[in-house]
């Protein structure tokens, strides 16, 4: 990620969500031409219209927001896939901070121009086995914490803890150096919501919902 624009401001974030039901196929296949060819190819390679779909989705939803924040149209953005990172954002010196999460129906996106930031989102399912999940996926100290929970407080905190880890392996995978991490998180109604940030955000961040049509 290049550096950021701003540096001499106290951190802030802004994370918008995209509901992908309000979107039709008929709206959302138009902005394939908006798609870079490493876009295209990872695009391809998606088996699944839902897994294919997100992606889009994520796309044209980051392509918007730094059109805004760069006084672009959105299809004038070029971004080029990496390897178990963020796109990067070609032809600029310096770029917002962004990074990307999808989980189900719903599309997020965080953008500060301050420091490097690393999103996740999860659909909250109830049905789950959470002990077990636990045990596999989260250190034995969150384990122990989701142990001693019930009901909707253990699906909460699950969610919490698992989106965490996720927004801060994000964040290490930027270029920046992250010595330090400062997670928070944010209420939604059905998605868990954890953005990690290299430096504090002065306050929290807001949560925008995104209003379709992108163009």
């Amino acid at each position: 990620m290049s550096k950021s624009p701003v540096n001499d401001v106290e951190p802030v974030a802004t994370i918008w969500l995209l509901d992908g039901r309000v979107v039709s196929d008929q709206q959302l296949l138009p902005c394939l031409t908006w798609l870079g060819p490493s876009e295209i190819q990872r695009y391809q390679r998606f088996l699944r219209p839902q897994r294919q779909r997100q992606f889009l989705l994520g796309r044209i939803l980051l392509r918007s927001l730094l059109g805004q924040a760069l006084n672009l149209p959105p299809s004038a953005i070029s971004l080029l896939e990496r390897s178990e990172q963020a796109p990067a954002l070609l032809g600029m010196e310096t770029t917002p901070y962004f990074s990307l999460s999808h989980s189900g129906d719903w599309i997020a996106c965080a953008l500060t121009i301050q420091t490097p930031v690393g999103l996740d989102i999860e659909m909250l399912n109830p049905q789950r086995d959470f002990l077990a999940l636990s045990e596999q996926a989260l250190d034995d100290d969150d384990t122990a914490l989701i142990a001693k929970l019930q009901g909707d407080a253990r699906v909460k905190m699950f969610y919490e803890c698992w989106s965490r880890k996720e927004a801060l392996y994000k964040l290490a995978s930027t270029d920046a150096s992250a010595p330090d991490q400062h997670c928070i998180n944010l209420s939604h109604p059905e998605i868990s919501v954890v953005l990690c940030s290299a430096s504090p955000l002065v306050s929290l961040p807001e949560l925008k919902s995104f209003k379709w049509p992108a163009i």
